[in-house]
């Protein structure tokens, strides 16, 4: 059943045009004076607030100011901290930070409450509230799903924005990719526009007002704050990039997805890092076994055996739900979903914990050991509720929530999983979360405090990751919320979704349509591969990939399994560059057309064309434009299936390349060479 996730309208109201900044789209931007002008002294600030039911204009204007340049921390970079402070308790800080190199901007919001009284409340808290001035056009937002556990799954849109039309966006339940995406890209000219992309792990909103054919307006931040601060609290609010580009709209997308990789995603000793391929441990035995509560350390060590065997080399084996205590006690109807919150590794089936089956891994396969925890929901009666119930919040039925906002419970969850990690020879951390966290955190808010249980959560939770990424520093993390449920821009800066949807497993199509609405805006994320035919195995291609094989059963070769770990390896530098939709907008899960995208490396002028003709599809020849080309250039097309290859002007290839595939059901890889 699919669930329409994020609430999305368009009306026409009467809206007031009192922006709290305001941006001249079509000017030259210098990043380090766009900041100094926008939160400088006398100046009203791209954020806005109510204070005790008053607008933050009128707040900050009487507050005394400071602008202060911080160091940088990598190159290219500028800092600033900006302060508001009214002097009877009230401080607001605003850090932000630009990069020059990509024309970006960055800024947090956070409170804080010096005085000895508890303040009026804080609400309506945007982070973002801008009036982009532009030339005289219609706007266009293009905008994608969030995550539904359908084939529409990020799914691209766009969306015109006439007078007075307003779009609001926000996920639903309290994960912040739940049925909403944060990330969009606003087009304000026939070549000119902004990326935007919004952080915060929990229930965000974004508001777009097309004002007139000159204006369009922004507002993003929190959905629910609306409470005082404590004497000495401090908190922070969700944190907004803006990417503004220049060009076709695909070059703010392009762009976007460099900055994410240069800027704002996991680096280890200062380079970004490649989420790995991946291998599994025969993921389906039989019931009443479910996930992996019947794998064993001889098992898992026999089938790294058989994978180095088969001459298969993953960069890391991939251990998920179920290997806890008390998961495999079939008998007693438990299983992996109704175990969480017993965090050691079986002692029947693990006596020695994992510690033998990762020097395994490290030592034999040389390669990596992740492992699937879920640390944020606890079941009732587990060690962990049993051990800590006042740190537990009820979630309805029989699940429980650690309540991270407790800094001794996010103390005590660090220190405990980083314990685990160490001991076991962990090198990877999978974290899921399947639970929807909205309707708990506002039935544990106290009067005058509403918001605020989920503003200490998602703090603690980013303190949580934090601790782990300084702690280990070649952690990875893979985020997983029931598919791809909380991805974010600031999740995005300490993990990438390895798993980024629960639809359907293997279902090809459904694979081809997630890959192409993610790549508009993230380089790095990844899916399940389960066969070895081409159309199967190209469907899961990306930066990163789980290998889901069976290993110890008939069915396909393991020749062919290298084959496809070949092909993987050898188009994966692609997706980490740029990327072009040859199938346009609109809704491409059908089973009955084409879908093509392309990946092109501008560093040396090569790339890829991966495209597939659905089973249901009738025409056997389809028309795409090539991107990114240079049109006087010459260009060797390569088939990598049929071994054929052809030259073409870059004119003629962004004019139209016909591509043929006689079957149903089949696919092309198509390598792109410039040759003069």
């Amino acid at each position: 059943m699919r669930i329409f996730a994020f609430v999305l309208f368009l009306c026409t109201f009467t809206l007031s045009t009192k922006a709290q900044s305001s941006v001249q789209i079509g000017k030259s931007l210098q990043v380090e004076r766009w900041i100094t002008s926008h939160f400088g002294k006398g100046e009203t600030p791209p954020f806005s607030f109510e204070y005790d039911g008053l607008p933050s204009s009128k707040i900050l204007s009487r507050c005394r100011h400071s602008l202060t340049r911080l160091p940088n921390t990598e190159d290219n970079q500028v800092r600033y901290l900006a302060t508001y402070a009214d002097g009877k308790g009230l401080k607001v800080e605003c850090e932000v930070t630009g990069w020059t190199d990509f024309g970006t901007i960055e800024w947090v919001l956070r409170f804080e409450n010096t005085g000895s009284d508890m303040t009026p409340p804080i609400s309506h808290v945007q982070t973002a509230d801008i009036i982009f001035r532009h030339p005289a056009f219609v706007p266009n937002l293009y905008y994608a799903e969030g995550s539904n556990a359908s084939r529409a799954d990020f799914a691209p849109h766009e969306r015109s924005l006439q007078n007075g039309d307003t779009l609001k966006m926000e996920p639903r339940g309290g994960r912040s990719s739940d049925g909403a995406f944060p990330f969009f890209n606003l087009q304000m000219s026939e070549d000119e526009g902004v990326m935007v992309a919004i952080g915060w792990t929990g229930t965000w909103e974004s508001m777009l007002t097309s004002l007139d054919d000159q204006r369009l307006q922004l507002k993003a931040g929190l959905k629910h704050l609306d409470a005082g601060l404590l004497p000495g609290e401090r908190i922070r609010t969700a944190s907004v990039c803006l990417l503004f580009w220049k060009g076709d709209r695909m070059v703010g997308h392009n762009r976007f997805r460099r900055f994410l990789l240069a800027h704002h995603s996991r680096k280890i000793e200062g380079q970004p890092v490649w989420y790995p391929m991946f291998g599994g441990f025969n993921w389906g035995d039989p019931a009443p076994c479910n996930e992996y509560t019947c794998m064993t350390t001889e098992y898992a060590i026999a089938l790294v055996q058989r994978t180095k065997m088969f001459g298969l080399k993953p960069e890391a084996f991939w251990l998920d739900a179920g290997w806890y205590e008390e998961a495999a006690d079939h008998a007693l109807g438990k299983n992996w979903y109704n175990t969480v919150g017993n965090w050691k590794p079986d002692q029947e089936r693990f006596p020695n914990g994992f510690k033998p089956i990762s020097d395994y891994i490290h030592k034999q396969a040389d390669a990596k050991f992740m492992v699937w925890f879920e640390p944020e929901r606890v079941y009732k009666g587990s060690l962990w509720e049993r051990q800590h119930p006042e740190w537990m919040l009820a979630a309805g039925g029989d699940n429980r929530l650690l309540n991270l906002g407790t800094p001794e419970a996010c103390k005590w969850l660090s220190k405990t999983i980083g314990d685990l990690l160490e001991e076991n020879g962990i090198d990877h951390y999978r974290q899921d979360f399947n639970i929807a966290p909205e309707s708990i955190w506002l039935s544990n808010d106290t009067e005058g405090r509403k918001g605020m249980t989920e503003v200490k959560y998602i703090m603690g939770l980013y303190d949580f990751w934090d601790y782990l990424l300084t702690r280990f520093p070649h952690l990875l993390i893979d985020n997983c919320a029931s598919g791809g449920r909380r991805i974010d821009y600031e999740t995005m800066l300490r993990s990438a979704p390895m798993w980024r949807t629960d639809y359907s497993y293997g279902e090809p199509v459904g694979y081809q349509c997630h890959t192409y609405g993610l790549e508009f805006y993230l380089p790095q994320h990844a899916t399940g591969s389960y066969h070895v035919d081409s159309f199967d195995s190209r469907s899961s291609l990306g930066s990163a990939v789980v290998f889901n094989w069976k290993l110890t059963q008939q069915g396909e070769s393991f020749t062919d399994m290298a084959r496809t770990m070949q092909e993987f390896e050898e188009v994966r530098p692609y997706f980490y560059e740029d990327f072009y939709p040859l199938s346009g907008i609109g809704d491409l899960t059908g089973d009955d057309i084409w879908l093509a995208y392309q990946l092109y490396r501008p560093s040396d002028e090569t790339g890829y064309i991966v495209a597939f003709r659905r089973a249901l599809c009738e025409t056997p020849a389809y028309e795409v434009r090539l991107s990114g080309l240079n049109p006087s250039s010459t260009y060797r097309i390569f088939n990598k299936d049929k071994g054929e290859e052809n030259e073409y002007s870059g004119r003629k290839l962004m004019e139209g390349l016909e591509l043929t595939l006689p079957q149903p059901r089949s696919s092309l890889l198509l390598k792109i060479e410039r040759v003069k």
